[in-house]
């Protein structure tokens, strides 16, 4: 268990663990005691651009965050804002009064960490410590932490086999499936069953990459786009690749209509959506406007409303009340621009 300023109580944590926790608090204070802001919210009238929703803006501009849903509610953990100093800030979205609050602070400063909900209970994987704005390396992370919602803190769980960050997520009967990462941990696949605690390595992703899409449909993970570098001048990739649980095997789909990486990824009404992203050479922002879906029962991608403010860099997006809420994001390649931006999409197609 962990105590409000976020380190631990527990005697079984390693050295290189406490070293983390201590470097993060460090980090948060010299950015002004991010975690010791007070839990307050804000509100804004939310306007409409055809499939297209704004709702109130975040707390705090954030690119490079975990983006899931709760219990009803929007969770944005991590990343950075500009100046990409990592933050240990979780920002909370409530639907029923268009407002945010903050949630218990993360136990470390981290970015490019990637969440997953099974039966209510909220996963944070992953992750980079460190790096980006700081002059110091990054420090991919293996940990997993679950959100204890009656004590209101974080709590470790068995790390994953490998340390990652710049993956996907997607939860098939219970068990979190956790593909891709930074290099050199393009090709990991693995996953974590959160009632025993455990992790099995599983195939390789058969391409090698990060900042992808992932989603699961049918029983299957499906995993596309993405980079092969570490940064946003990497070669992209539209690959899309489908792994089967119940065979153990990878196969490839057809590619996206674009490469590109970056996106924010969700499945809803049975389809996978991936939207925006980076590296489009032809803006001057460099931000990819596509609002783009597969069908998997056509077995085709197609495109419909682009965004209207194009976006980057968050890990994931929520589906709530016929939405799909995109919080945050980055406005042009990189990291240094993350936003308040609360854009929320109606899907114009169902895949069931």
């Amino acid at each position: 268990m962990y105590s409000g300023n976020g380190l631990a109580s527990r005697d079984s944590w390693s050295l290189r663990a406490r070293r983390l926790v201590v470097a993060g608090m460090l980090t948060a204070l010299l950015v002004g005691g991010i975690a010791l802001v007070p839990r307050v919210a804000v509100t804004a009238p939310p306007g409409q651009d055809g499939p297209w929703t704004t709702f109130a803006p975040m707390l705090q501009p954030r690119s490079e965050s975990a983006v899931t849903e709760l219990n009803g509610k929007i969770y944005v953990i991590g990343g950075y804002p500009q100046g990409r100093i990592p933050s240990n800030v979780v920002q909370v979205y409530d639907p029923a009064t268009d407002s945010w609050s903050y949630g218990p602070p993360f136990p470390v400063p981290l970015h490019h960490t990637m969440a997953a909900v099974v039966d209510g209970t909220l996963y944070v994987i992953g992750g980079e410590f460190e790096g980006a704005g700081t002059g110091r390396p990054s420090q991919y992370l293996d940990s997993v932490y679950m959100l204890d919602e009656a004590a209101d803190e974080w709590v470790p769980r068995a790390p994953m086999p490998t340390a990652r960050s710049a993956g996907g997520a997607a939860v098939i009967a219970g068990k979190i499936y956790v593909a891709g990462g930074r290099p050199p941990r393009g090709h990991d696949f693995a996953v974590y069953d959160p009632a025993a605690d455990a992790w099995t390595v599983l195939p390789d992703l058969p391409t090698a990459r990060n900042h992808l899409a992932v989603g699961a449909i049918d029983g299957k993970v499906y995993v596309a786009g993405g980079r092969f570098g570490p940064d946003f001048n990497s070669e992209l990739t539209a690959v899309l690749e489908i792994y089967d649980p119940a065979t153990n095997t990878w196969t490839q789909g057809p590619s996206m209509l674009e490469p590109r990486s970056g996106m924010s990824s969700i499945v809803a009404n049975g389809c996978l959506w991936a939207m925006g992203g980076e590296r489009d050479r032809t803006t001057d922002s460099g931000v990819f406007p596509h609002t783009e879906a597969f069908d998997p029962r056509t077995s085709t991608w197609q495109r419909f409303t682009p965004m209207p403010t194009p976006t980057h860099g968050q890990i994931g997006a929520a589906f709530l009340d016929g939405r799909i809420h995109i919080p945050g994001g980055a406005v042009t390649m990189g990291g240094d621009t993350g936003s308040t931006l609360h854009q929320a999409y109606t899907p114009e197609l169902s895949c069931r």
